[in-house]
C-alpha cells in the first residue's frame, strides 16, 4: 500500500506554478519530486515496489535522479479493485513529467493484472533518464478477479487510449507544445496493448516496442489453446510418464526449459487459464467462479480439460472483441524470449510476426530469455534478462523514426555480457 499522497505532498510542496492537470480525470494529485526514478519514489511513496516485484533482475541499474512532476489520479470508473493510495478506485494512472524533457512521451499499460506502477523499474526509470515523459495505466481493473468487471479486457484497450489522449494534452500544457514523438510500449499484457493500439488507434502514436505481448486470435493460438494441454501433461510428466514430455513440447514448451516448468505450474499456468477462461467463457464451469484450482483431469468443470476448439462458438465472440489481426499501421519492434514458458514463443510472437507487414515490423527472438526477468537471479547461467533487449529495440525504434531502418528480424544469441543486447 502506498503512502497517502496528501501526506507526501506536504513533504514535497509543488512549485509556485499552476499544477498541470490531466483532462478527464475524476481525481488527481500533483507533486514536485526531486527524483522521479524508483530510488526517489520508493522513499516518497510515489510508487509501489510490490507492483513491480519480480519483473526485473536485481542487476538492472537505476539511473541518476530525475527531478520533475508526478501526477497520480484516476478516471471515472465504477470498479474498485485497485487499492493504491486508499482510493479503492480503478482506472488509476501515473504521469511523470521530467524537468529536462526531450520532446517525447512514452505510454504503457500494466503487465499481467498488476497496477499502474508495475513498469516503474523496467521501463519508467530508463525512459525518464532519456528525457521522456512517462504515463502508465492500471488498465481499468486489477488482480486475479479482474473478470468481475465485465468485458474487462475490452476496457484495457479503452483505458490505454484514454490515457494516451489525456497525457498528450497534459504534456502540451506542461511544456508549451505537443509531444513530438509518442511511443507505446509494454510487457506481456502491456505488449498486447501496444499491438492493439498500433492496429486500431495508430493516429495517436509514432511507433511501439512490444515486449512479449500476449497473442489473442479468434481461431487460436491464444492462452486458452495452449494452457489446458500443458496442465494435463505436466502432472503426468512429474509422475514419470515418458509420453508426457513430448506432450509438453508439442504444446509449445520447448526442451531445455524443464527447470522452469514447476514454478510456472504452481504460480502461472493454472491461475492464468482459469481467470482468462472466466473472462471469455464464464458458463463453462456453471455457478463456479474461475473453476477449481489444480483440478485433476476428469473432474467436472475442470479447466485442465478445457477445449477452446469445442467451446469456440461460445468463447470466440468474446475473444473477437479483443483479438489481434497483425495489421499494424505504425512501426513496431517485438522482443520475445525463446525460454518463455508462460507465453511460449512458438504460440505467440512467432505467429504474430507472420501476421504483420514486414515493412512495419521487426522481430527479435531472444535466446534464453524468459517471461519475467526476476527469474534470471535464480538461474543466471541458464537465463538472460530481456530488459537490455527492450532498450536496444527502443533505441532502434528511435532511429527508425529518424529515418534509419533497424536491423532485420533475427534470433539473438546470448552475448558474453548479458547486460547488453546487440540486435544484429
Amino acid at each position: 500500500m502506498l503512502l497517502p499522497l496528501v501526506l507526501v505532498l506536504a513533504l514535497t510542496p509543488p512549485t509556485a506554478a499552476v499544477p498541470v492537470t490531466v483532462p478527464g480525470a475524476e481525481h488527481q494529485q500533483f507533486a514536485r519530486l526531486a527524483d522521479l526514478t524508483t530510488t526517489g519514489t520508493t522513499l516518497s511513496g510515489h510508487t509501489d515496489p510490490a507492483d513491480w516485484a519480480g519483473l526485473t533482475s536485481t542487476a538492472l541499474p537505476v539511473p541518476s535522479a530525475v527531478p520533475g512532476i508526478q501526477i497520480d489520479g484516476y478516471f471515472p470508473d465504477t470498479s474498485r479493485t485497485n487499492t493504491n493510495h486508499g482510493w479503492q478506485h480503478d482506472a488509476q494512472f501515473v504521469l511523470r513529467l521530467p524537468d529536462r524533457w526531450n520532446g517525447g512521451l512514452v505510454v504503457t499499460g500494466a503487465p499481467g493484472v498488476r497496477e499502474q506502477y508495475a513498469n516503474d523499474r523496467a521501463i519508467s526509470d530508463w525512459v525518464l533518464s532519456r528525457g521522456y515523459a512517462f504515463a502508465a495505466t492500471d488498465k481499468g481493473n486489477t488482480g486475479a478477479q479482474f473478470y468481475r468487471d465485465g468485458r474487462a479486457m475490452e476496457e484495457w484497450n479503452h483505458r490505454f487510449t484514454q490515457l494516451t489522449t489525456a497525457a498528450r494534452t497534459a504534456v502540451t500544457r506542461r511544456y508549451g507544445h505537443a509531444p513530438r514523438r509518442t511511443i507505446a510500449t509494454g510487457i506481456s499484457n502491456g505488449g498486447y496493448l501496444v499491438r492493439w493500439q498500433l492496429e486500431n488507434r495508430p493516429h495517436l502514436y509514432d511507433g511501439g516496442v512490444d515486449w512479449e505481448g500476449t497473442l489473442w486470435t479468434v481461431d487460436g493460438p491464444n492462452p486458452l489453446t495452449f494452457l489446458p494441454p500443458v496442465l494435463r501433461a505436466y502432472p503426468a510428466y512429474v509422475a514419470g510418464d515418458p509420453s508426457a514430455h513430448a506432450a509438453m513440447v508439442a504444446a509449445g514448451f520447448p526442451a531445455g526449459t524443464e527447470f522452469l516448468w514447476d514454478y510456472h505450474y504452481r504460480y502461472y499456468w493454472d491461475l492464468t487459464q482459469r481467470i482468462y477462461r472466466e473472462e471469455f467463457d464464464p458458463r463453462f464451469d456453471g455457478d463456479l467462479e474461475a473453476g477449481v484450482p489444480f483440478c485433476a483431469s476428469g473432474t467436472p468443470s475442470c479447466d485442465t480439460d478445457y477445449s477452446y476448439a469445442s467451446r469456440r462458438r461460445i468463447a470466440g465472440p468474446a475473444v473477437s472483441r479483443v483479438a489481434l489481426t497483425g495489421r499494424v499501421k505504425r512501426p513496431l519492434l517485438t522482443v520475445h524470449g525463446t525460454y518463455d514458458v508462460l507465453l511460449p514463443i512458438s504460440q505467440d510472437s512467432d505467429v504474430y510476426a507472420a501476421m504483420t507487414p514486414d515493412r512495419l515490423h521487426r522481430y527479435y527472438r531472444v535466446e534464453q530469455g524468459t517471461h519475467v526477468d526476476g527469474l534470471v537471479d535464480a538461474h543466471p547461467d541458464r537465463l538472460r534478462p530481456l530488459a537490455p533487449c527492450h532498450r536496444s529495440a527502443f533505441v532502434a525504434l528511435e532511429r527508425w523514426l529518424d529515418g534509419v531502418a533497424p536491423p532485420e528480424s533475427a534470433t539473438l544469441p546470448r552475448p558474453t555480457d548479458v547486460s547488453t543486447c546487440p540486435l544484429s
